[in-house]
């Protein structure tokens, strides 16, 4: 292997920046962080995601 080999604080690092301020979003009164903006959103995808696909269904019922 070239280089020196990674290691396990390396891999689990986080790609950003956590030590600088964070960024907002605003709505009049209302201010969210982006990060909490992200994850509501991904909730709502799973939520209408889970209402959508249908539940797998048995081999048969008797």
């Amino acid at each position: 292997m070239a280089g020196r080999p990674q290691t396990v604080e390396r891999v689990l690092a986080v790609p950003s920046d956590l030590n600088g301020t964070g960024h907002y979003v605003h709505w009049g009164v209302v201010q969210v962080s982006v990060a909490n903006v992200v994850v509501v959103g991904l909730m709502l995808v799973v939520f209408v995601a889970a209402l959508l696909l249908p539940f797998p269904r048995g081999r048969g019922r008797r």
